[in-house]
């Protein structure tokens, strides 16, 4: 990896205003898919040396799309290689305004309540993490909470009792600062905010 040169561009963020779905896919593979797959690799190896899980990239290919192109992309990073959406992931993502570094469990998980069950004895750790983390309910909007005891409250409820609830977790970072970031900064950023959600990941895997 070269250390000096920035690693996200601002075309990398305005991929998402290209009209028309051939388009903005063509200009997702060209400029953005190819870093997805550098930082899926880096960070499957560094998850999987952990020794509990071998972990897999999963770029994504927002393959059923025919008519809208995609307002978000990401590779998600987990331990199957075969898919990614039933079980707790890491994900590495943009969306036109920010950056986004989480573990995502979303509605395609069958253990959704046991998660949120575990998660709820163990929100001390969700609420030790720096108050720059967010939470959010749903992968499909690029909004997201700062962590307080209330906000896990209802996510975590919902969590267990409605079908298509999610529970994420992580970082954003700002199309601004993003762009402001070498290579290396932006490697460290990643890396340090993966290695602080690791304790969430273990008590979400149980």
């Amino acid at each position: 990896m070269n250390s000096n040169h920035y690693f996200w561009t601002a075309d990398d963020f305005d991929v998402f205003t290209i009209d028309g779905l051939a388009n903005r896919m063509g200009a997702l593979q060209t400029l953005v898919q190819p870093k997805f797959e550098i930082l899926g690799r880096h960070f499957a190896d560094r998850l999987s040396a952990r020794g509990r899980d071998e972990f897999f990239p999963h770029v994504a290919k927002h393959a059923r799309r025919t008519v809208n192109p995609p307002t978000d992309s990401w590779v998600a990073i987990a331990p199957s290689k075969r898919g990614y959406k039933a079980l707790p992931h890491f994900q590495i993502g943009l969306w036109n305004t920010h950056l986004f570094i989480i573990i995502a469990v979303i509605y395609e998980n069958p253990d959704k309540k046991g998660i949120a069950e575990r998660l709820e004895l163990n929100t001390n750790k969700l609420l030790a993490l720096p108050d720059t983390f967010i939470v959010s309910g749903d992968h499909m909007k690029p909004d997201a909470q700062y962590i307080s005891q209330e906000n896990l409250e209802k996510l975590l409820t919902r969590l267990q009792s409605v079908k298509k609830a999610e529970f994420l977790v992580g970082r954003h970072l700002t199309k601004e600062d993003a762009t402001k970031m070498s290579e290396k900064q932006f490697i460290t950023f990643a890396k340090e905010t993966v290695e602080r959600l690791l304790p969430i990941y273990d008590v979400i895997i149980g």
